[in-house]
């Protein structure tokens, strides 16, 4: 029996009953914890039942209680002959109760906790709401946490995580449209947006994309992510990521599109631009201040990590006139006795650097942290007195990588283009450095995410636009939305608009 989820496609159950369990025991036939609960039912409607459900996934005593016992207890006054229509509105006690005689729908709604009924001589069957699966409950994102403001994270279940979203944005101007995807997985995705502020032909074009994806399993956003991206082969995001759900309410009232994927803590939202690699969750919940100091610092520090190694590099090698005297004879001194040409020297650090970064991570947190120290410090201080590197260059490339942590959205294009700008500022000078730059930002400029240009705010650069790019404007003069996002433009009222 070929039990890919399209072979029961337009597939209906029929009035035998007895034909209709083993129809469904024999797709279930290779599942251990696949259950059936049969039950004759005497009460003035003498009929046979069976509840299909997959064990350890309902609720056992919302079971009980909303379904076994209404049926043998209860006792009515049928208004229909479909013994399916009497038990959903008569009987039982559950919240949310689907009757349907589609054989795809009833394998789904087992699949994802809930109970199907059968009746005897009876065409149609009861999916009944029994989720009750254990999730992991809510918790601050580790990776983004905030000095003040909302501590709460996504967590794996979908539907929690909508109403997790709901809590943040309770108007009926919010839209969860549903799409499923995957062969194997049959994973629930959201398309969520808030209709009257939202363009609704990106809406429409997101949801399209979607729809095209035709794969086995769908496990995580970022699958989706990679199938519906048009910049495949840039190092750059065109859409964002985020497991904060005041961080997607955020993003919704600018007029942007989220994507929710079943099974993931990981939200998606479209359009991406370049900026909001820069934005941090406290730039909004501290004083404005503040957040324009801590933004403004960010910008440096990706140009801090981007160019000063390729920068040491062109003027080092090829420049060296355009030092101090006594600055040039320090590195001069510190290279002697260094087995490895200067090109090599400082592409080694920056993958010892990102090799300690990445162990740091992948380690458990305790010894995370010895090995930050010894592998920054003891091992560091070693390879000078060893001769092995020199001083000024590993000074250099700490600061170029402890700089790109700044902008942990950035991660990937950091690492490439420092190593692109330093391959060409070795070999060309800071003629190969202007080229390498120039290359990046051709590169930029080139990009869009979903319709939008990924650096709108140069291209398209308003008052209003800068009021939430470089710095962080006071919520009293931020009144428009930025207007790429949406249809709808004004995002408070005051007596005069800027």
């Amino acid at each position: 029996m070929n039990k890919d989820i399209k072979n029961f496609e337009n597939k209906k159950i029929t009035e035998n009953y007895k034909k209709n369990l083993e129809y469904f025991k024999k797709i279930f036939s290779k599942d251990a914890v696949f259950r059936t609960r049969e039950i004759h039912v005497k009460n003035g409607l003498n009929f046979d039942c069976a509840a299909l459900f997959i064990d350890s996934m309902v609720n056992a005593e919302k079971f009980n209680i909303s379904i076994i016992r209404p049926l043998l207890t209860t006792k009515v006054e049928p208004i229909s002959k479909n013994i399916a229509t009497v038990v959903r509105k008569q009987i039982l006690f559950n919240d949310e109760v689907t009757e349907t005689n589609d054989v795809l729908k009833m394998i789904q709604g087992i699949n994802l906790g809930d109970t199907v009924l059968l009746f005897s001589n009876c065409s149609t069957a009861l999916i009944v709401n029994t989720k009750g699966w254990r999730t992991r409950g809510i918790s601050e994102p580790s990776d983004e946490r905030v000095q003040q403001g909302p501590r709460e994270g996504f967590d794996e279940a979908l539907v929690l995580n909508a109403a997790m979203l709901r809590r943040k944005l309770s108007t009926p101007d919010l839209c969860f449209e549903r799409l499923i995807i995957g062969r194997k997985t049959v994973t629930n995705v959201f398309v969520c947006y808030l209709e009257s502020v939202a363009d609704l032909k990106l809406v429409k074009f997101i949801k399209q994309e979607i729809s095209k994806i035709d794969i086995d399993g769908i496990l995580d956003s970022n699958y989706i992510n990679e199938l519906i991206n048009k910049n495949k082969f840039s190092l750059f995001k065109t859409a964002g990521s985020t497991e904060r759900p005041d961080i997607v309410a955020a993003r919704l009232l600018e007029g942007k599109v989220a994507i929710m994927v079943d099974g993931t803590p990981v939200v998606l939202t479209v359009p991406y631009v370049f900026a909001e690699n820069f934005q941090s969750d406290d730039d909004y919940y501290l004083n404005y201040i503040y957040a324009f100091f801590g933004r403004a610092l960010r910008y440096l520090c990706y140009n801090i990590s981007v160019m000063v190694p390729a920068l040491y590099m062109a003027v080092t090698l090829f420049h060296p006139n355009l030092l101090p005297a006594s600055f040039l004879i320090s590195v001069s001194a510190s290279r002697g006795g260094i087995p490895f040409p200067s090109f090599a020297e400082c592409l080694i650090l920056i993958l010892i650097f990102e090799i300690l970064k990445e162990t740091g991570i992948r380690m458990q947190q305790n010894v995370g942290h010895a090995l930050s120290i010894v592998g920054g410090l003891v091992v560091g201080q070693a390879a000078v007195d060893a001769k092995l590197v020199s001083a000024p260059l590993l000074i250099v490339v700490a600061l170029s990588g402890i700089a790109g942590l700044m902008v942990p959205r950035l991660k990937l294009a950091v690492v490439y283009s420092k190593i692109f700008l330093v391959i060409l500022s070795s070999f060309l000078g800071i003629f190969g450095f202007f080229v390498g730059f120039t290359i990046l930002h051709i590169h930029l400029y080139s990009l869009n995410s979903f319709g939008v240009d990924y650096v709108y705010t140069v291209t398209k650069f308003t008052k209003n636009s800068l009021k939430d790019t470089i710095i962080r404007a006071p919520w009293w003069l931020m009144i428009k939305r930025p207007f790429v996002f949406t249809k709808n433009l004004i995002r408070q009222k005051r007596k005069f608009y800027d």
